[in-house]
């Protein structure tokens, strides 16, 4: 059986308040063309199709039109869980109806676990659709106190989907979470997708989908697998921050032989427009020919430049970001720190640098402590306007308002 694994498509994603609407119609455009070609048998989206949980028309449209393309023109299956930035129920809702026409959508989880099973000349193969859930959720479905992590609870749903697991059919795991080799926390590669778990209890282990012949996981956007091949993560299509400048982009074929033993080939997605950093002095900058990428510009200008957004897109329409790398004062033993970008820098260390280009002198001890004080007090008091604003929100909801 030869089916696609993709993941991760974030359609409605803003990036530096620009909408990646029409890139993501383009490389999907390229991946519907690869179905036409390749003709799989199924199509996998692990997760998060939508960018949040109320998409903009234009993402819902995007997605109606490729789907319909894929199921109904092309008549290829498709198999999508939801991730956590897709609404479940949103996503769920008449999910039953659009099984018959090849699409299986799974929203929410449920008790039962049913997978969609395809045929083909070696017999069945059983596809687990596991959406993203919060482990109370597992905890509460499946009646399980002991559940308290994510690791918790995909070790609570492999565990009964094995129980009950045909041994005669070849097995695929899809699912959306953080997995690394044995639940050990790793960083995430891409700024741009956010946390599962507040507090580093999000990982779990890879050992969980021993019992699948090929596991296709959402959730991180670089494509790399867990452990051993048969545990991959596909990627996102495109890069969505400049954390995912170095990522190689695409999906995966995967083929899979009358044992379960999988082949696989990363089919790489050509984007419209590429993200990547620039990194010149503004006058060198100028020179360069006109690009339409969405580039990251650091400006090595060691004097402020005059309005510099206006000048880098007079050669780079689409530019996101502007910043300019600032050389750090001569530290304590003589020697000069690394350049360091304002964008990466703490409250004190950008309000040094800062005090440094205006004064031209360090700041002192006294003015520090100063700094200090008053960032402190205007934290507190944003810490309480926020406690005063759950404390509000969550009466309203006890008094049903």
């Amino acid at each position: 059986m030869k089916f696609f694994h993709t993941a991760d498509w974030h359609l409605g994603k803003l990036v530096q308040n620009v909408y990646m609407t029409e890139d993501q119609r383009h490389v999907l455009g390229e991946f519907v063309k690869a179905i036409e070609e390749e003709k799989p048998d199924a199509v996998i989206i692990a997760g998060d199709l939508y960018d949040r949980g109320v998409p903009p028309t234009e993402a819902v449209n995007l997605l109606d039109e490729v789907l319909e393309t894929i199921v109904l023109k092309l008549n290829t299956p498709v198999l999508a869980i939801a991730g956590n930035h897709d609404s479940p129920s949103r996503l769920h809702f008449g999910s039953k109806i659009m099984k018959s026409n090849g699409y299986h959508m799974v929203g929410q989880i449920s008790k039962q676990l049913e997978p969609v099973v395809l045929k083909d000349k070696h017999g069945e193969v059983h596809f687990h659709l596991i959406p993203y859930a919060d482990p109370s959720v597992i905890r509460y479905v499946f009646e399980d106190e002991e559940v308290k992590s994510h690791n918790d609870a995909m070790k609570k749903i492999t565990d009964e989907i094995s129980a009950k697991m045909n041994k005669n059919a070849r097995h695929v795991f899809v699912g959306h979470a953080f997995v690394t080799p044995t639940g050990e926390k790793e960083d995430n590669t891409s700024d741009s997708e956010r946390p599962l778990s507040i507090g580093g209890a999000e990982h779990v282990s890879s050992i969980h989908f021993n019992k699948f012949h090929y596991t296709a996981l959402g959730h991180l956007h670089q494509a790399h697998f867990v452990s051993n091949e048969s545990i991959q993560y596909a990627g996102s299509p495109l890069k969505y921050s400049i954390s995912e400048e170095k990522h190689k982009k695409g999906f995966f074929i995967v083929e899979m032989d009358e044992e379960g033993k999988v082949t696989l080939e990363k089919r790489l997605l050509t984007p419209a427009r590429d993200v990547r950093t620039v990194e010149a002095k503004m006058d060198e900058l100028l020179k360069h020919s006109t690009n339409e990428d969405y580039v990251f510009v650091r400006l090595l200008d060691e004097t402020p430049v005059l309005m510099p957004m206006e000048k880098v897109r007079s050669v780079y329409p689409n530019a996101m970001h502007v910043e300019r790398v600032i050389q750090t004062p001569i530290s304590k033993d003589g020697e000069a720190s690394e350049k360091v970008a304002r964008t990466k820098m703490d409250d004190l260390s950008l309000f040094k640098a800062f005090y440094q280009e205006v004064k031209g002198t360090a700041l002192s001890e006294e003015t520090e402590e100063i700094f200090l004080e008053v960032l402190q007090e205007l934290l507190q008091k944003d810490s309480e306007q926020s406690a005063q604003k759950v404390a509000v929100t969550t009466n309203r909801a006890a008094k049903g308002v």
